[in-house]
């Protein structure tokens, strides 16, 4: 870079009050880092394992060494369960160890809300990151939209069922984790729209309940296979993929089940590989678990609201699985 290009650069950079993310590249361009002041931040996960807990988990780790250099200490807590008066004790007992604002995922349900605004009430900001909290006064949702990942999904299966003599998704099943998650709520209210709006009438499809767990999801699934031969699909629309796929497996049905699912997870990459399912919608775990804490170190230190962002929704196959991560 010529010298009077990177003497314009700098100034604006002063002019601007940029702040470079390290004090080593501070120092580099001759800027002076702002003091910041100490401060807490926690994040509280849900209660589920597996390929959920591990990415949302190196998203926390990843912010936490990025924000070590802010002067933010990030505190994690996690429920064993996904009961509200759960959530609400390990909210509190954040809060007793001196958090300034906190990311949560938990269920859609009106005591969490009402903690929501009492917090924002006290000026502690609250993010909510990968499914979102009806009616309260968040700060910020941090995630992929469901509703529109829904409609994705809707718009993959009516490929299947809109042929010339069937309009009806009769012989459809459709499992969700828990209704009182929002994002699985509007993954189904989405999917259901688009099928609508491509004359398809959903309303006689099947829905199980399985809470992202495998022996239910196996059981609930196998029940249904063998009380409708003629089945056809299925929409996953939670996490317990490899539930569905086994049931099929054992009840004779493989090769003849269309299914959809969300995430990318080894156990999703093998049966995409397989052909044991047909699509899966992905979002990136990681990245909403750090976002959520930036978002909240941001608005804490250098008082920056958040704006939002378009989240991909990405469609992968057996045909571009490769270079993927899981």
């Amino acid at each position: 870079m010529k010298p009077d290009v990177y003497e314009k650069v700098i100034r604006a950079m002063k002019e601007l009050e940029y702040m470079p993310p390290t004090e080593q590249q501070a120092k580099a361009l001759g800027l002076a880092l702002p003091v910041l002041e100490h401060c807490r931040i926690g994040i509280l996960l849900p209660g589920e394992r597996g390929h959920f807990r591990r990415e949302i988990m190196r998203g926390i780790e990843d912010a936490r060494e990025y924000l070590h250099a802010c002067s933010v200490e990030v505190l994690s807590d996690e429920c064993e369960t996904d009961l509200p008066v759960e959530t609400i004790e390990h909210i509190d007992s954040l809060l007793s160890k001196g958090v300034t604002g906190l990311a949560i995922c938990a269920r859609d349900h009106n005591s969490i809300a009402a903690k929501i605004n009492s917090l924002q009430a006290q000026g502690i900001p609250v993010v909510t990151y990968n499914s979102d909290i009806a009616d309260c006064r968040r700060l910020f949702f941090i995630g992929q939209d469901p509703f529109r990942s829904g409609r994705v999904a809707g718009e993959l299966m009516s490929k299947y069922l809109r042929t010339a003599d069937q309009r009806t998704a009769d012989h459809l099943l459709v499992a969700i984790g828990n209704w009182e998650f929002n994002a699985h709520r509007l993954r189904l209210q989405g999917f259901c729209k688009r099928l609508y709006e491509k004359g398809i009438h959903a309303g006689a499809m099947r829905i199980i309940e399985t809470y992202n767990d495998y022996s239910l999801t196996y059981r609930k699934v196998l029940e249904v296979l063998r009380d409708d031969p003629a089945l056809y699909a299925i929409y996953m629309a939670n996490h317990s993929v490899t539930g569905c796929a086994d049931a099929i497996r054992d009840a004779g049905r493989q090769g003849q089940i269309r299914v959809i699912s969300h995430d990318l997870t080894n156990e999703t990459r093998r049966l995409l590989q397989e052909g044991e399912i047909d699509f899966t919608i992905t979002q990136d775990l990681s990245q909403q678990s750090y976002r959520a804490l930036i978002i909240l170190q941001e608005y804490l230190q250098k008082n920056i609201t958040p704006q939002h962002k378009e989240h991909a929704i990405d469609i992968v196959c057996a045909e571009n699985l490769a270079g993927r991560e899981s």
